[in-house]
């Protein structure tokens, strides 16, 4: 049976979704317009909507469905 290695995060996930879209955003201004930058900039923006996904899902006011 194979081990999972196991991870512990130093930072949120919010934190890392964050730095990863401003990561993709500095990449994609280094690129020539083309595909590959609209690759960056379509990640950018999925890291940006998951972080505010998780933030959202964390936030006190949200209530269990009943």
């Amino acid at each position: 049976m194979h081990l999972r290695r196991r991870i512990k995060q130093t930072t949120s996930l919010e934190e890392r979704l964050v730095a990863e879209a401003l990561r993709q955003r500095e990449q994609a201004k280094l690129l020539p317009p083309g595909i590959e930058r609209e690759r960056a900039i379509r990640k950018a923006r999925l890291a940006e909507t998951g972080s505010h996904i998780s933030e959202w899902l964390r936030s006190p006011g949200l209530r269990a469905p009943t």
